[in-house]
């Protein structure tokens, strides 16, 4: 079974305690994302696979770690992941960006996809899936299984700001190899499929369009 992860680091914890209340404006509550990302990302890339280069510093000839940022893609499940983005950016810069759109049939809870686009030699690339919430947990194992199936990426890691245990369960039983990695793991859903006590509708809240 894959691991969970919790980021309990007091910077992260303090960031989305702030992002959880109501009264948040969408300016706060997206810079605060961008913020937590930069956090959580160093994290997420603690075992990241370094290589020697030689350099010169002012003095001498030497060696350097480095990581290699292009084998490294960031997966976004529209439209949320994306707030993600800018934030983990900050850290690997070098990354490449893929996208899965999907959203939930309000009815089913379903996922349906609606947009796939994923950089080339996926083989050779390490991917972090990343969604800010993981509720029912069917969008996020629709997502990693779209990942697996098309693009065959060497690894693949999810993170997300908030998953209740719903979630997880259902990810890890679909995809027990990808590990997962959150703020924090709330209570439970509500009968409409949302995290208690939770933040509210994430992407309405990035882009303010409720």
């Amino acid at each position: 079974m894959s691991t969970v992860h919790l980021i309990d680091h007091p910077l992260v914890q303090h960031k989305l305690t702030l992002m959880r209340r109501k009264e948040a404006s969408t300016n706060s509550f997206r810079r605060m994302l961008g913020e937590l990302s930069t956090l959580m990302a160093y994290e997420l890339t603690r075992d990241m696979p370094l290589q020697e280069i030689e350099i010169e510093t002012p003095l001498e000839t030497t060696t350097g770690k480095v990581i290699d940022g292009k084998k490294l893609v960031l997966v976004s499940i529209l439209r949320a992941g994306n707030g993600f983005l800018d934030g983990m950016l900050n850290v690997v810069p070098g990354s490449r960006i893929g996208h899965i759109g999907l959203f939930r049939d309000p009815q089913t809870l379903q996922p349906v996809e609606y947009y796939y686009k994923m950089p080339d030699k996926m083989c050779e690339r390490d991917a972090i899936v990343v969604d800010p919430m993981l509720a029912t947990g069917n969008s996020a194992a629709a997502a990693v299984s779209h990942l697996k199936n098309r693009s065959q990426p060497k690894s693949i890691k999810f993170m997300c700001l908030l998953a209740a245990p719903e979630g997880i369960a259902t990810l890890q039983a679909a995809h027990p190899d990808v590990d997962i990695y959150t703020a924090a793991i709330d209570r439970q859903l509500d009968d409409h499929g949302y995290i208690l006590p939770g933040l509210g509708d994430a992407g309405d809240r990035i882009f303010g369009t409720k």
